[in-house]
């Protein structure tokens, strides 16, 4: 995690995302809007269905366009992607922006070997022969730690583990030198060893290339290492973000307290038969995107709630006064969406 004081390498302002559904028009995403500067790492959080990947499948031009209606503005590098054509979106795909997904057996070809995949990428995206591309190939597949990288190359994703496929879909988002690395749920599946080495690899590429890097997850504990803000999502929105010291430290949404409150504390003392404390839990379902809540999107979940306004109006993003300066500008706020306090 490193910083720059030079300007943002994307800018998201009120991305909002429609899907046509069976069930009606799903409000998927509802006015995001944040930055990533270069070298910094901005991590999205929040439960499954909180419209975290697919804002960033949004961004990328991912979504099929007959079901998925995206507006707002996107600007990576100054460039708006949400209004490029298809064909300048293939183009800015791989040196601009690339995207590591969760499932990297799902990711890669299966019947291409590996070499040839990462060397399509290239080629696709600069002149250069076969056996140069073929040559890189095998330095990226060594840049990211992957044992005998020229043997590899005439591998197939079968013939791989599951985290040496997650290097290989690292080793292609990264082939191209891009400002911006998306990486969604890139290390849910692995165990935590290679989850380990897949983090110090972003972190040592990123710090390398002054890569920005947008990380989801639902992992706290992968938030809090790698990290330098947090972006809290719920029913579409964001409902708080910061620092990661400010949001896990001193969370002020009653959704983040309740997401960090269900994680178990390592520290606490155990009863005197041996039972671990209860964990805290957030009563209640995520809200479907076809039929959010008026008002604050939380509001039926909220264990605080006694605002009036909590179910008719909502509260928008204020700042905490707990905020404190970051390496990312002259001062990063803390902010959330709720009337409730800290």
């Amino acid at each position: 995690m490193s910083g720059s004081m030079a300007g943002p390498v994307l800018e998201v302002d009120d991305l909002r995302v429609q899907l046509r559904t069976p069930r009606g028009t799903a409000h998927v995403v509802n006015g995001l809007s944040y930055t990533v500067g270069p070298g910094e790492t901005v991590a999205v959080v929040g439960e499954s269905g909180s419209g975290k990947s697919v804002s960033v499948l949004a961004l990328l031009g991912l979504l099929p366009p007959r079901v998925a209606t995206v507006t707002g503005r996107a600007l990576l590098e100054g460039e708006d992607l949400l209004a490029m054509s298809p064909e300048r979106l293939r183009q800015v795909r791989g040196p601009g922006a690339g995207m590591v997904f969760q499932d990297p057996m799902t990711s890669l070809n299966p019947v291409l070997t590996v070499g040839k995949q990462i060397v399509e990428g290239l080629r696709a995206h600069a002149d250069v022969s076969k056996e140069a591309a073929r040559r890189r190939a095998a330095e990226l597949l060594a840049e990211v730690g992957l044992p005998d990288p020229e043997g590899a190359l005439d591998r197939y994703p079968h013939e791989l583990s599951g985290g040496m496929r997650q290097r290989v879909v690292i080793a292609i988002a990264l082939s191209n030198s891009p400002s911006l690395l998306i990486a969604d749920e890139a290390t849910t599946a692995l165990d935590v060893t290679v989850q380990a080495q897949i983090i110090d690899l972003v972190e040592k590429l990123q710090a390398d290339h002054g890569t920005g890097v947008i990380w989801i997850t639902h992992d706290l504990g992968v938030v809090a290492g790698i990290a330098d803000r947090v972006l809290v999502m719920y029913g579409g929105r964001c409902v708080e973000d910061g620092t990661v010291d400010d949001v896990l430290e001193r969370p002020a949404h009653p959704y983040t307290r309740g997401l960090l409150g269900s994680l178990p504390d390592l520290a606490a003392p155990v009863g005197p038969d041996g039972e671990l404390p209860d964990l805290t839990t957030v009563p209640g379902l995520p809200p479907a995107p076809t039929d959010l809540p008026t008002g604050c999107v939380f509001w039926p979940r909220c264990p605080v709630r006694g605002d009036a306004r909590c179910e008719t109006e909502q509260p928008p993003l204020v700042v905490v006064p707990r905020g404190q300066k970051g390496h990312f500008g002259p001062e990063l706020p803390h902010r959330a969406a709720t009337w409730c306090g800290g």
